[in-house]
């Protein structure tokens, strides 16, 4: 294969390329409007929103009606945006050059000092939106903006659970509304949506899922594939592309790769003849899968993931330790949480090079690292289906924030009116 030309950083995301992720479409308005629960003369109807709806809570707040947000990324992810304003007054923010922001010796700059976050934090590891020179840039400001406005809500939700990000929670349970944690949200669809009904089949995929692919595993050892895919907004180069191909072929396993045809900047996702003839059927290419089926299928031993926060939450859930390739965002953070705090993941450098992702692979499959991960990741799992069990935390939580918040007021009025 011969050596390789250096890879640039991920390129920045412009702003209209930012797609927020979201909770099963099919849980929240399940529990969130009951239309059989129609108002008491005299009473106003509850809202629930999503946390980017900063308006609503506001129009909500001044006319009374209760109001619960819903906080769709982590945790820690929100304490990292809302750190953005002490970063500003620390004089980090906005950067004072160009070169800082491709400059790994400048991300790796320590901060401390951020409440509720981890310890070591550096700049790197907040979401990347601060990487500007421009006091002024829109992303920065929006995500701060709305951070700063999820205090106007009469509750939050957050999809995750306590064990998970005890710390982080307890520093926003101080600066916000009362918190109810109701995640897993998609493992709660499981258990609450009936399979094979209208409501099942809405999904939440922006690409068309391939078939086959669970067959396909079935005739595979377990924790023997390797599984990747980098979400349905992120992009990279070509040579990327091939650094990322070639070190996959080099790790020795079988892997299924979820390419996108955009997954390439500017150009269609196209991988070269000879490496098709070198993987010799041991690999299995698609546009895109029923990610959480395939990535609780016991064949898959390792997930490369951009560090989205639905794709973390699957693979927790799976008890799947994670390689991440973080992009833009929260990204970033999560990939912190996973490495330092949660033990479930290691991080892909964004100069990535064919024979250190082999190598990272190797060790997660069959090294010491890898087996520690994979304790650590089953524990996890463990826990996250114990939070979301029926009469779990979880569910406690959500029965709580519709019946002691979104509908106190009804019950109140429908009290007094008796």
């Amino acid at each position: 294969m011969g050596s390789r030309h250096p890879i640039p950083t991920p390129p920045r995301t412009s702003p209209s390329s930012v797609t927020p992720s979201r909770p099963p479409s099919s849980l929240t308005s399940a529990h969130f409007s009951p239309s059989s629960m129609a108002p008491a003369p005299g009473c106003r109807r509850s809202h629930a929103s999503s946390s980017t709806a900063s308006c609503r809570s506001a129009t909500t707040q001044e006319i009374g009606v209760p109001c619960a947000a819903l906080w769709t990324s982590s945790a820690c992810g929100f304490i990292g945006y809302r750190s953005y304003r002490q970063l500003m007054d620390r004089g980090f923010v906005p950067f004072k050059d160009e070169a800082q922001i491709t400059d790994d010796g400048y991300l790796d700059t320590v901060v401390e000092g951020i409440g509720g976050m981890c310890a070591g934090m550096r700049l790197r590891d907040f979401p990347s939106y601060i990487r500007t020179t421009d006091r002024g840039d829109i992303m920065m400001n929006f995500v701060l903006y709305i951070a700063e406005r999820l205090s106007l809500p009469t509750a939050v939700l957050l999809n995750t659970f306590d064990e998970l990000e005890g710390p982080v929670l307890d520093a926003m349970r101080t600066i916000l509304p009362p918190l109810y944690t109701v995640g897993l949200l998609h493992l709660h669809a499981s258990l609450v949506v009936p399979a094979g009904t209208s409501l099942d089949g809405l999904g939440s995929n922006l690409w068309k899922e391939q078939d086959g692919l669970l067959e396909w595993l079935d005739g595979r050892s377990p924790n023997s594939v390797v599984y990747v895919n980098y979400g349905s907004t992120t992009v990279m180069t070509k040579q990327q592309l091939l650094e990322f191909a070639w070190g996959l072929a080099d790790s020795g396993y079988p892997f299924i790769w979820n390419i996108r045809p955009d997954l390439v900047k500017g150009d269609t996702a196209v991988l070269p003849p000879e490496f098709m003839s070198f993987l010799s059927g041991r690999s299995m290419l698609t546009t895109w899968c029923s990610q959480e089926k395939v990535i609780a299928h016991e064949a898959v031993g390792v997930f490369l993931t951009h560090s989205g926060w639905n794709s973390t939450l699957e693979s927790i859930c799976a008890g799947v330790p994670m390689l991440s390739w973080p992009f833009f965002g929260e990204q970033q953070t999560n990939c912190r949480y996973k490495c330092t705090e949660w033990g479930n993941g290691l991080e892909i450098g964004g100069q990535v090079k064919l024979e250190e992702l082999a190598s990272m692979i190797r060790e997660v499959m069959e090294g010491e690292k890898g087996h520690e991960m994979r304790r650590r990741a089953a524990e996890w799992k463990d826990m996250a289906i114990q939070a979301t069990l029926p009469g779990g935390p979880s569910m406690a939580n959500l029965d709580a924030v519709i019946h002691d918040v979104l509908l106190a007021k009804f019950y109140s009025c429908t009290d007094g009116n008796k």
